[in-house]
């Protein structure tokens, strides 16, 4: 059973939509995470792969390293990532590595995504660590961001945030 954050999982994904809509004035895909351990939060970031041209530059890679620096470890034993879109192999692995107890997400990636779409590397029995998963946090609005974004670029127009 997934336990709730005590700040609460819906108020910490508007946190990481606000983080995904900041990231689309640099023109990169509106994705946006956030990690807190209880009540604080630890680190909130949008993607940013066009901004430092940087294939890694996923929002959950950046939180994932801003939660470190800040807890003075790798280990992350305690916290929630909250994220706007379903992580991808990448991140998912990441997160296993990391040690993190929980990660809840919004919209679902069938193309992409490692937490129950394509693969579940989060809960994946060989692994050494399984990370509690809740899906579908907010999924019409973070999906929406996703799709208002892609419509624009295929319209040629820059997306409002």
């Amino acid at each position: 059973m997934s336990q709730t954050s005590p700040v609460g999982d819906e108020a910490l994904m508007r946190l990481a939509l606000d983080e995904a809509r900041s990231s689309i004035d640099a023109g990169d895909v509106p994705v946006g995470a956030v990690i807190a351990r209880g009540d604080e939060v630890l680190a909130a970031a949008g993607n940013a792969r066009e901004r430092l041209g940087d294939p890694t530059a996923h929002a959950e890679m950046l939180v994932l390293r801003d939660a470190a620096r800040r807890t003075g470890s790798w280990r992350l034993e305690g916290c929630t990532l909250v994220v706007t879109l379903e992580p991808c192999a990448m991140c998912a692995g990441a997160i296993v590595l990391a040690r993190l107890d929980r990660v809840v997400f919004g919209a679902a990636d069938p193309k992409a995504g490692f937490a129950g779409s394509l693969g579940d590397l989060l809960r994946d029995p060989r692994l050494n660590h399984r990370v509690d998963l809740t899906s579908g946090v907010l999924a019409d609005e973070c999906g929406a961001a996703l799709r208002d974004f892609f419509r624009s670029r295929r319209e040629g127009a820059q997306p409002s945030a």
